[in-house]
């Protein structure tokens, strides 16, 4: 498919930190470590969470909005800290992971985008690459997270099987409150999002897989199952992944495939402005 360079994306979100408690709530307290997503407490966890310009009064109204919806974490979340500042977006420590948040108008009809990373890469990737704002300037509520043993995760040995990563997702997406979102896979995290996408499928909107590990661990016939919208991304210089993904991933009956021009095995970061450019033209078609 033909990629053209996007508009550059809005600048990063500035503003104090808040507190955001997940779980089963209760009265305020100090900021604690989370034990992890495979059980246990949800202790009040520290979150940076900014708030929406003031420019322009309909437009910070709706800013206002999509960010008081998008702090309800999942069941009981409640906030024990103030924020403030001119910014959109910020991060929580959800569980086992840090989660990146980033907030732009109300979404009227979009699903919400949950990214993944890559075995050299943590959550502050799509940060740093504009990725996160981008969508968020679209209406897009988008989140990336630290999986388990990157960035400040810290390991959890209940990952260590694909029963364990598909529950670890299907928590993420509860405490996140994502009903139908579309699952972004680069590299390594395939090992969560395919075994996710094979079991659960039907619970995204759509799936991006990046040249994604361990898609030979599946048959065709596993693959001809799942009718989730699928965009195949990969660098034309990657030489490895990026083919051996791609055959592999043809089996699923509703893929498309964007082949990024110049681009190696992490093309968002050798071509980002075609990367966005082909995520949003998918992003769109699902509306």
């Amino acid at each position: 498919m033909s990629l053209r360079p996007v508009a550059p994306p809005p600048r990063a979100p500035q503003g104090p930190p808040q507190a955001l408690c997940l779980g089963d709530g209760g009265g305020r307290g100090p900021a604690v470590p989370a034990r992890g997503l495979g059980g246990g407490q949800s202790p009040c966890v520290r979150a940076r969470v900014g708030g929406c310009s003031t420019a322009g009064s309909r437009q910070a109204g709706r800013c206002q909005a999509a960010l008081k919806q998008s702090t309800r974490v999942g069941a009981g979340a409640r906030v024990c800290g103030h924020g403030g500042g001119g910014g959109r977006g910020g991060a929580v420590i959800l569980g086992a992971g840090r989660t990146r948040h980033r907030y732009g108008t109300s979404p009227a009809s979009g699903p919400d985008v949950l990214f993944l990373h890559g075995q050299a890469f943590t959550s502050k990737t799509w940060e740093a690459l504009g990725t996160l704002a981008l969508l968020a300037g679209e209406g897009y509520r988008a989140v990336a997270i630290d999986l388990p043993g990157y960035g400040d995760s810290p390991p959890a040995e209940n990952v260590a099987t694909a029963q364990g990563r598909v529950a670890f997702l299907d928590r993420v997406l509860q405490e996140l409150g994502m009903r139908r979102p579309v699952l972004i896979s680069p590299s390594m995290s395939g090992r969560f999002a395919l075994p996710f996408l094979l079991a659960q499928g039907d619970r995204l909107a759509g799936f991006v897989p990046i040249a994604p590990v361990g898609t030979k661990d599946y048959a065709a016939e596993q693959y001809h199952r799942v009718q989730t919208p699928t965009l195949i991304l990969y660098g034309d210089r990657d030489a490895s992944l990026g083919p051996q993904a791609l055959q592999s991933l043809r089996h699923l009956p509703r893929h498309r495939v964007a082949v990024v021009p110049d681009a190696g095995h992490a093309c968002y970061l050798d071509k980002p402005e075609d990367f966005h450019r082909a995520l949003l033209g998918f992003l769109r078609q699902l509306k």
